[in-house]
């Protein structure tokens, strides 16, 4: 008989930061790529098989509790035991807070906090029983840092970033690391949507004191590749004794706070 694969399920997988984590992990594990984005997973599945490289493609909203559940057994049915999962699914709604509507409060926690219980709950379950197993939440540094019209985003980051370290402490008894990654401003189109013009990236990197924005030290605006290798790093045996841990990949932007 073959050996079991591992499997790496992944939300956001369709575009972004979580394409490309599906990418890097694709290496050494069978991906789960979930999203509600059909027609973007059908083409990253495409290309990964491509590469010789196994993949599936799973179209559902993190936010819906029972289709996460339905969709976890299947992958586990189908594919094999579900030894890591990365979560990055994510929306940003940008907005006053005085100004900002009940819908966009609602839909982005629904995703980037709700999304997070229901994928890591339904996953845990399992992981639980096999006493092994690694999660990784890709949040942001606007977790720990205000920004203006990010009042439901940064809030919604807040609350994932601290969900994942208390998992991690329930997990820890039985072998489960529990991380997050919280990035700065990276290279998609999420990112791309807050430019004004073809010098957006120029002026991220500048910062502006207007909104309380110092800029980027390092002087680069991250790749969706830079927040790919740290979650890689995450999940690996290289990182076998860090739990509970938030790795900051801003290059600096955030003055290590």
């Amino acid at each position: 008989m073959g050996e079991t694969p591992r499997v790496a399920l992944v939300t956001g997988a369709a575009q972004g930061i979580g394409a490309e984590v599906a990418r890097v992990l694709a290496a050494e594990f069978t991906v789960a790529a979930l999203d509600t984005n059909a027609e973007g997973l059908l083409a990253l599945v495409s290309e990964l098989r491509g590469r010789g490289q196994k993949a599936a493609a799973w179209p559902v909203s993190v936010g819906d509790a029972a289709a996460v559940e339905t969709v976890v057994e299947r992958v586990e049915r189908e594919l094999g035991p579900i030894h890591t999962l990365v979560n990055v699914a994510g929306v940003l709604r940008m907005s006053p807070v005085v100004s900002m509507t009940d819908e966009d409060w609602a839909t982005t926690f629904g995703v980037n906090t709700n999304g997070v219980f229901h994928v890591s709950r339904a996953v845990a379950r399992r992981m639980v029983t096999r006493r092994a197993g690694a999660i990784v939440t890709v949040s942001s540094n606007a977790s720990g840092t205000p920004r203006m019209q990010m009042g439901a985003y940064a809030a919604s980051k807040a609350a994932s970033t601290m969900f994942t370290k208390c998992l991690g402490l329930e997990l820890a008894e039985y072998g489960i690391r529990c991380n997050v990654v919280s990035p700065g401003s990276t290279d998609t189109a999420m990112q791309r949507l807050l430019w004004k013009d073809e010098h957006g990236a120029d002026a991220v990197i500048a910062g502006a004191s207007e909104s309380y924005r110092v800029g980027i030290p390092l002087r680069r605006i991250a790749t969706p590749r830079d927040i790919a290798d740290a979650v890689q790093f995450l999940v690996s045996d290289r990182a076998r004794h860090i739990t509970l841990h938030d790795l900051r990949v801003d290059g600096g932007a955030t003055l290590g706070c």
